[in-house]
């Protein structure tokens, strides 16, 4: 055998090796190069003479390329995502991109409401912002899969799992969406009419936990990223008095309640996310509301108390929107729209809606601790 046929077949095993385990790379090539030298030999013995370039290197084509011949020396899966995990990473990745697309398009249409200047452009946004999220996202999915196919690694919920926790696989079902915003629209006119919820929008609002949680995972989510400065919304902040724009500017006790509010939205968010995996464990969740919600109270008390709330601007001229107890009063709610279009009298009109607004914020969530506690205290599930 000449000098150039053992060239190429050193380059054919250098190719193959470095696919291959360093620890077992010396067998594996010492036991490839014989099987391919054994051929070359037979090839040149029936032939009566020295095989040309193209015919040895017919044989080690014949043999494999050296990605092939390499993976079947090689322990471990055959594919980057097997089939017993594929169904898991399909559930995945339809979630989490229904998901960005929901957050994306309320992304949008807050931008739209808020008097976007180039309609064209937010569009563009939106979508760019969409589609490199959702490569994200399927990347770190097929990264996870790929590991866990890799080391054998099987959680605990692949095997372990209970019927009753199955409510969870909803969201990757739009009609299941739909349903939780349709039961929710219905309970919102009931409650404004003051007429009793009918049974029937009462067991869709119960079938519907996950749905629920999700809405309001997203709508959490969107505030946690404006809060922390992740996405901004064009016309936040901003007033139309008179042709001329008005600012508003936080007061300080929005920089000191700025862990305190973050964390809240967090805890609220982890709330939802339990409830979606976990949507039977009524008295656990009913813990954590209890939990959220009073601290939610205090949040909301330490707001009030603050009294000075934002500054509204424009020019020179500022006021400020401020409230206390005093503000509570029907008689200045049925006033609410007579004032003056000045500075003056939007920064008033504001402050008894800011003022309002807390008060039933705080009772809403003293009612919602209070049905926790309840649920709580029960005996059984609900």
């Amino acid at each position: 055998m000449n000098a150039r046929t053992e060239d190429m077949i050193d380059r054919y095993l250098e190719a193959v090796a470095a696919q291959l385990p360093v620890e077992e790379r010396d067998d594996i090539i010492a036991e490839l190069k014989d099987l391919i030298l054994s051929r070359v030999e037979a090839g040149e013995a029936e032939k009566a003479r020295p095989l040309t370039d193209d015919e040895r290197e017919a044989i080690l084509k014949e043999i494999g390329h050296p990605l092939v011949v390499a993976a079947r020396y090689r322990k471990g899966p055959d594919s980057l995502i097997g089939p017993e995990l594929f169904p898991y990473w399909l559930y995945g990745a339809k979630a989490g991109l229904m998901i960005l697309a929901t957050v994306f398009a309320l992304g949008l249409l807050i931008r739209l409401i808020g008097g976007s200047a180039n309609f064209g452009q937010d569009i563009a946004q939106a979508f760019h912002g969409f589609f490199g999220a959702a490569l994200t996202l399927i990347g770190a999915l097929t990264l996870a899969g790929a590991v866990m196919e890799h080391y054998a690694i099987r959680p605990k919920w692949l095997t372990d799992w209970r019927v009753k926790d199955l409510g969870a696989f909803g969201l990757s079902d739009p009609s299941t969406w739909g349903m939780a915003a349709k039961s929710a629209g219905e309970r919102m006119k009931a409650e404004a009419s003051g007429r009793p919820l009918s049974v029937r929008p009462l067991r869709i609002r119960q079938r519907n936990v996950v749905g629920d949680a999700a809405f309001s995972f997203i709508a959490l989510g969107m505030f946690v990223l404006w809060w922390v400065g992740v996405v901004h919304f064009p016309g936040v902040g901003m007033l139309s008095l008179d042709g001329e724009t008005a600012r508003l500017s936080a007061a300080p006790i929005w920089t000191v309640l700025f862990l305190p509010i973050l964390a809240y939205a967090l805890g609220q968010m982890g709330v939802a996310i339990f409830t979606v995996v976990q949507p039977q464990a009524a008295r656990l969740r009913a813990l954590l509301n209890l939990l959220v919600a009073g601290f939610g109270v205090w949040l909301t008390w330490t707001i009030f108390q603050a009294g000075d709330w934002f500054t509204l601007s424009a020019g020179a001229e500022t006021a400020r929107i401020a409230g206390d107890v005093t503000m509570l009063d029907f008689d200045l709610v049925r006033t609410l729209g007579d004032g003056p279009r000045d500075l003056a009298g939007i920064a008033s009109t504001l402050s008894i809606a800011g003022t309002w607004m807390l008060a039933f914020m705080g009772l809403s969530l003293v009612w919602k601790a209070v049905a926790s506690l309840g649920r709580l205290l029960q005996s059984s599930p609900e």
